[in-house]
């Protein structure tokens, strides 16, 4: 059996309802979720989302969508939930409206958190200022790789793994 059989079975097995994406090409497989599924995940962690418009629909851009999220990306904001000890709030999400790009929030890399003064003390004292992004948002990064970039109202975060969870 190949080794990527064996890994979707696992995956399937100890996270049902979700799925993963992929060929047998691909180096590594994402795990996608649903809606539902990063919703019950972030209330289980103390984690609350909003939206400007009330609502969870992908193609509305006043919408908070998690629907085909990473399962690394839900891990990683309940890893920065559990780490922190901060109150988190989501305010952005998988739906459109976002800037395109292989890692972006559409492909389920990415969530936008509202500022607060302990999460943005908990970046500034734990993760390594890295430079301004060609958007001039100062960017800082964790241990693990992932990317908080300073947005102004909030943090924008590149979740390329959960963060050691």
């Amino acid at each position: 059996m190949k080794l990527r059989s064996v890994l979707t079975a696992l995956t399937l097995v100890v996270a049902p309802g979700v799925a993963v994406i992929g060929t047998s090409t691909d180096a590594f497989a994402v795990t996608k979720i649903s809606h539902a599924t990063a919703t019950s995940m972030f209330r289980s962690s103390g984690i609350t989302w909003s939206s400007s418009g009330g609502c969870s629909d992908r193609n509305n851009p006043t919408c908070t969508s998690f629907e085909q999220l990473n399962l690394a990306t839900a891990q990683g904001a309940q890893t920065l939930k559990g780490a922190s000890g901060c109150a988190l709030n989501i305010t952005g999400g998988t739906e459109t409206g976002h800037a395109s790009g292989t890692y972006s929030h559409w492909n389920g890399y990415k969530l936008d958190y509202a500022k607060n003064s302990c999460v943005t003390a908990y970046i500034h004292s734990n993760f390594t200022y890295i430079g301004l992004r060609g958007d001039g948002a100062p960017q800082y990064k964790s241990a693990s790789g992932n990317i908080y970039a300073d947005e102004g109202n909030h943090w924008d975060v590149l979740y390329y793994n959960c963060g050691g969870c």
